[in-house]
């Protein structure tokens, strides 16, 4: 591939933290989810379900979700959120949780809820930005753009930097960003023109890299990360339990009726 002229991005982990709307909108629409284990809801079971695993009291549940929205709304800063969350652990007397007892582990363990919700958030309101018709009609295309800040790079994303598909190829199904635990790669929409002057080429088709054996997500793709976050956020719950994307125990089925009957009232 030719070299890529993609223009200046400015300083990205400062844009990636303003807030907007559509980012605001799809966090607020998610119902807390009682969970013991991290992957106890799978792939786009994630657009509707707020979950902290190890979590389980509603109110708990509530307060760490109130500190991630205020994270998400204001752009506030890792470590005000890592202030907030700390207050919340001592105010609940919560223990246990992974990372529980150090430093390093707190701050390992809310570094991944802070990325985590604050990438996927912003990922799936872009996406229904790049879904506007209007959007669409002028800008038809996708491109992957890999983020040159991150000091560990993947190297299959740096690889995907710069593949251009039409927006509803499929292969954005499984790669539409973020790809794995704190990847900052994302999709831009661009024009017929865009592509020429960045030096992209329009593929009919990506390279195949193939199935990891032991995530069943492609090569290149943490597990669990292989879906469109924001595509299925209008679903109801119910549809993902269906889908066998939630596995509830007794226990934990119980907590979240007696929850969503309770926020539903």
């Amino acid at each position: 591939m030719a070299a890529i002229n993609f223009p200046p991005q400015g300083d990205a982990k400062a844009v990636a933290r303003l807030p907007f709307q559509e980012q605001i909108d799809f966090f607020m629409g998610k119902l807390a989810l009682p969970t013991e284990r991290w992957d106890d809801i799978q792939t786009a079971a994630h657009d509707r379900a707020w979950v902290v695993a190890g979590a389980q009291a509603a109110d708990l549940l509530q307060d760490l979700a109130d500190a991630v929205a205020k994270a998400i709304a204001q752009g506030t800063t890792l470590e005000q959120f890592r202030k907030d969350f700390d207050s919340i652990v001592g105010r609940h007397g919560w223990s246990g949780w992974t990372g529980d007892g150090t430093k390093e582990g707190r701050d390992w363990r809310t570094r991944v809820i802070y990325q985590t919700n604050l990438n996927t958030s912003y990922s799936a309101g872009r996406l229904k930005q790049l879904l506007d018709p209007d959007l669409l009609k002028v800008k038809p295309f996708w491109t992957y753009r890999h983020r040159d800040s991150v000091l560990h790079p993947r190297p299959l994303h740096v690889s995907w930097n710069g593949i251009t598909l039409p927006a509803n190829h499929p292969w954005f199904q499984t790669h539409y960003t973020p790809n794995g635990w704190g990847c900052q790669c994302y999709i831009v929409a661009v024009s017929i023109n865009d592509a020429k002057a960045w030096g992209l080429r329009i593929l009919d088709n990506p390279p195949d890299d193939g199935i990891d054996p032991r995530t069943g997500a492609p090569m290149g793709i943490d597990k669990g990360w292989d879906y469109m976050p924001g595509a299925r956020a209008k679903d109801e719950l119910q549809a993902f339990v269906d889908d066998k994307l939630i596995r509830l125990s007794p226990q934990i089925g119980a907590a979240l009726a007696a929850h969503a009957a309770s926020v539903l009232q």
